[in-house]
């Protein structure tokens, strides 16, 4: 994270005879399946020779034989198929065995360099490249490769491997000092680690083996020692325990009456340190498992794969989320003096968290959210950067990169940002469309997840809507918008809404950092994206609305009209755009765009619009011409109730007077939730909806379920707001009753488009119910291992004891008579009158309330119970 000072590189590998390593470092071999340099030669005499000639030339054999290239080797070919997906573990992992096995120095380097760029601070990978480098004669290049790992790392083994080497190539007496340098700078960075404990141990009996002539000398010696050991007893390390009794005894051996005031000043310290080993041993037991056997005579490389987000896999990140609010929470207990020591350990736990959670975005975005708190803003920002390129398509990441660029006025930053991100994206559409396309490419899936012939094609072209004069040409959307749609699939247009998320966000930079003439440059770049979805239309229209203050409305309009033309077939922009004039108060465009649009639609996917308009013909229009618009709506849905459309004529922000005084919705809310009552309310209802609907439901209607849609969600927002200010949507209101749920005859589920019964309201409070449901199922889902334990429980039919009747057994407890020191006991009350034999269950005989009789007693000779 951060760079070492000058002399803290100097005390890396201090060797008393330097070397230049750049004569030993070949960074790139050429692939050996190329055609050589001779060989591209006479292939372009041939050449020459055969346009000179008119036909070919016979060869000879020998040349032929050398222009015929060897066949790729295995390692080539599975380098080449990493090159295309390198988030392969196991294909590294062969990989490497393979440069291993062939022994070629050149191909190792290439192929730990190509997994150390994937694959970063892996100190597995590290240390097994560095041991190619320790013969005598390579030593400079191991001094290279020692110098870039240890800059970023802070995993114990790489600073072990890196001491062992350093003591190999300093073993005079004259080179103790770099030695002991090389120690102190290990210790900085990586002494609180609870695994340093070993490197603590070694320090102090490589402390304890320096040679001394002098007094002055030896007490130096002690002196440095206690400050090791005092250091060290104070951290949470695997074997402070020993570190403690070795410091005793140290202490004890120089004199007795210093060394208990020594360890009674350290006491409180070292039973803290102690305490917080046990619970970070609870904490990282699950964090770092114990790694798989390795098929090879090398150490198996743990490579962190890819997530897949499944129970195991959050579970491990809230495990990781844990541990860090835990070290963050600072369980050591420093103090101020000390709060360096508190963030450099802090700073190491998050190094050690990137490095094993490199695929995890959240975890990258908790080590920028620490490290920026604690005011390294550098630091932070190179955190983002190293986590947008371990996860090249995270949207935290890049927004959180961009929203901090822009607080520094970096603009130009955040636009390569946006871009690189957007061309990220593309590509994984791209792909992502390829697949479905070679999957099925002469159908395609709707918005609802059916499979429909792919003949779909925008509607409308955008003449005959805008009044005269409002029609001009604009730098926002002057531009060709690109022809071609995408295949529409659930996943795809998934995907494609979040990939326009970001030119939103894009184009909202643009706006308030740069100018309008900007974020319209970025529009019409958008424009001509053939992945840009409909609400990158609507929110630059919005942001027109708002943000121009000269012709605002004008811009807008013709924005919405040109989306129009590219996503006339989209029931939500087109529901988006008719709110949009009514919420301006354009009447008389709100009525062309509904007439145009409302033929075009089937009537499963029209209600939405008839609705709306319905809503503001209701409040806003004439009699009459609310009249003719039911007369419309009950040509096309003729099974819906007539007394449907009155009651909402005559509702105002959710209080529908008719429904609860004169159908008798809020007396039967007000009423005990008790069996009778209850059913004595569905028959009142199953009545009324006798008398309302029989007529009109279709049987088949009333009796099959409907699965619901899966794009819930979408539609829902979609088709609910009044557009009171554009950019605000309703709130929707707490689950209805059953009751009034069950209002026109929809005791099932209903579709969200098509059904003929349910008001607008009433469809919202069901959404929103259902996606309460939704999330309490989910919360519902038990871990792993306590589903496996529920699944190996018998099943409840093998229970063959005794079955109580909660009945009797209440009316026994009821009339149980306790003994009393202060009254007299009343005699028992008659027994109750015997069970029906109905009531018992038939393989069973009763149960036997009497009093226990010991072993063997009773009737039966049973147990009693």
């Amino acid at each position: 994270m951060t760079d070492m000072s000058e002399q803290q590189q100097d005390s890396i590998a201090r060797i008393e005879t330097p070397t230049d390593i750049t004569t030993n470092d070949t960074d790139y071999i050429p692939d050996k399946t190329q055609p050589t340099e001779e060989i591209l030669n006479a292939l372009n005499a041939l050449k020459h020779t055969t346009a000179q000639n008119g036909h070919e030339q016979p060869q000879p054999h020998g040349q032929q034989h050398s222009q015929s290239q060897e066949a790729p080797s295995e390692w080539h070919v599975l380098r080449e198929k990493l090159r295309e997906h390198p988030h392969d573990p196991e294909a590294w992992n062969k990989l490497v065995d393979l440069a291993e096995a062939r022994g070629d120095i050149e191909e190792i380097k290439l192929t730990y360099e190509a997994l150390l760029e994937v694959y970063p601070n892996t100190s597995s990978a590290q240390i097994a490249y560095l041991n190619h480098f320790l013969s005598p004669g390579l030593f400079p290049y191991a001094e290279e490769l020692f110098r870039r790992f240890l800059r970023s790392s802070p995993l114990v083994d790489l600073w072990k491997f890196y001491l062992t080497y350093v003591r190999r190539v300093n073993t005079s007496p004259a080179s103790r000092e770099a030695v002991s340098k090389a120690y102190e700078f290990a210790l900085s960075r990586i002494g609180q680690d609870k695994d340093s404990g070993d490197i603590w141990s070694d320090y102090i009996q490589f402390l304890k083996a320096g040679e001394t002539t002098t007094t002055w000398e030896e007490q130096q010696k002690m002196d440095s020692l206690r400050k090791v050991y005092h250091r060290a007893v104070q951290i949470p390390l695997e074997n402070v325990e020993k570190l403690w009794s070795e410091l005793e005894a140290f202490e004890n051996s120089l004199n007795k009456i210093t060394a208990k005031k020594f360890m009674s000043d350290l006491s409180p310290s070292y039973m803290q340190a102690r305490t917080v080993l046990r619970q970070l041993q609870r904490h990282l037991g699950p964090l770092f498992p114990p790694p798989p056997a390795s098929s090879s005579a090398r150490p198996h490389l743990y490579l962190p794969p890819t997530p897949t987000f499944n129970a195991a896999e959050r579970a491990l990140v809230g495990a990781w989320k844990t541990y860090l609010k835990w070290e963050e929470s600072n369980p050591l207990e420093f103090e101020d003096k000390d709060k360096a020591t508190l963030i450099s350990r802090i700073q190491g736990v998050y190094r050690k968290a990137v490095i094993r959670m490199r695929f995890y975005a959240e975890i990258w975005y908790m080590a920028f959210v620490w490290t920026n708190s604690v005011g390294k803003t550098e630091e932070a920002l190179n955190i983002l950067k190293s986590g947008m390129e371990a996860n090249p398509t995270s949207f935290l990441l890049h927004f959180a990169y961009c929203e901090l660029q822009e607080s520094r006025k970096e603009h130009a930053e955040v636009t390569a940002t946006f871009d690189k991100f957007l061309d990220a994206l593309r590509a994984e559409l791209d792909e992502l469309e390829h697949r479905v396309t070679s999957a099925n490419s002469s159908f395609t899936s709707d918005a609802s997840g059916r499979t429909v012939p792919n003949t779909s094609a925008p509607i409308g072209n955008g003449s005959g809507l805008l009044e005269a004069g409002t029609v001009s040409n604009n730098s926002s959307f002057a531009t060709q918008a690109s022809d071609e749609k995408p295949p529409k699939v659930k996943e795809l247009s998934d995907r494609r809404q979040e990939y326009g998320v970001v030119w939103i966000m894009y184009i909202r930079f643009a706006r308030r950092a740069l100018d309008l003439k900007t974020f319209r440059a970025v529009f019409a770049k958008a424009r001509r994206d053939r992945w840009t979805p409909w609400e990158v239309y609507e929110a630059a229209a919005l942001m027109e609305y708002h943000c121009n203050k000269d012709d605002g409305t004008g811009v807008a309009l013709r924005i919405f009209e040109k989306g129009l033309e590219t996503y006339g077939d989209e029931i939500e922009f087109v529901l988006r755009y008719l709110g949009f004039l009514i919420s301006v108060n354009d009447e008389n465009n709100a009525r062309a765009l509904f007439e145009r649009v409302i033929t075009t639609f089937p009537p499963e996917r029209a209600r939405p619009l008839w609705e709306r308009w319905a809503r503001y013909e209701y409040q806003y229009g004439d009699l009459e011409a609310a009249q003719k618009l039911e007369k419309r709506i009950a040509e096309v849905y003729s099974s819906d109730p007539p007394i449907k459309r009155f009651a909402q004529r005559h509702t105002y922000l959710g209080t529908d007077a008719i429904a609860a005084r004169d159908l008798g919705f809020s007396m039967a809310a007000r009423q005990p939730a008790a069996s009778a009552s209850t059913s004595s309310i569905e028959k009142r209802t199953d009545s009324m909806l006798s008398l309302t609907s029989a007529a009109h439901m279709p049987a088949s209607q009333s009796s099959v379920k409907r699965a619901s849609s899966p794009d819930y969600k979408r539609r829902e927002d979609s088709a609910r707001p009044d557009f009171g200010p554009p950019t605000k949507r309703q709130r929707p209101s707490s689950p209805p009753p059953r009751e009034h749920r069950e209002r026109w005859g929809e005791g099932h589920p209903r579709k969200r488009f098509g059904s003929p019964a349910g008001w607008e309201r009433e469809r919202d409070r069901e959404l929103q119910h259902v996606k309460k449901d939704r999330e309490d199922d989910k919360a519902s889902t038990l871990p792993a291992v306590i589903s496996w334990f529920v699944g190996q429980l018998p099943n409840p039919g093998s229970f063959d004891g005794p079955v109580f009747r909660t009945d009797d057994l209440m009316m026994l407890l009821r009339n149980a008579v306790i003994p009393s020191a202060t009254r007299r006991a009343t005699p028992p009350p008659p027994p109750p009158p015997p069970v029906a034999a109905s009531r018992t269950s038939g393989s069973r005989p009763p149960p036997d309330y009497g009093p226990y009789q010991g072993p063997g007693g009773g009737t039966r000779g049973g147990r009693r119970y």
